[in-house]
């Protein structure tokens, strides 16, 4: 599941549910995403806002999983 990869708990499933929350929180974890690839908080932006480009690009490219960031 997305968020166990991006260090997120589990219990932010409901946030998905809230309106307006579920924007940020997807940018959150997004982000968090992007840094568990050892990728920048602008491409965790890019994989929320232009996701059909940076999603092949996390995919394909040469990112390795480093483990979900600490926070």
């Amino acid at each position: 599941m997305i968020l166990e990869i991006a260090g997120k708990p589990i219990w932010w499933i409901i946030l998905f549910f809230i309106p307006c929350v579920n924007i940020i929180a997807a940018i959150l974890v997004f982000i968090a995403l992007a840094k568990a690839f050892g990728k920048s908080e602008i491409f965790g932006l890019g994989l929320a806002f232009l996701g059909f480009i940076f999603f092949p690009i996390l995919g394909f490219g040469d990112a390795k999983y480093i483990g979900a960031p600490r926070s």
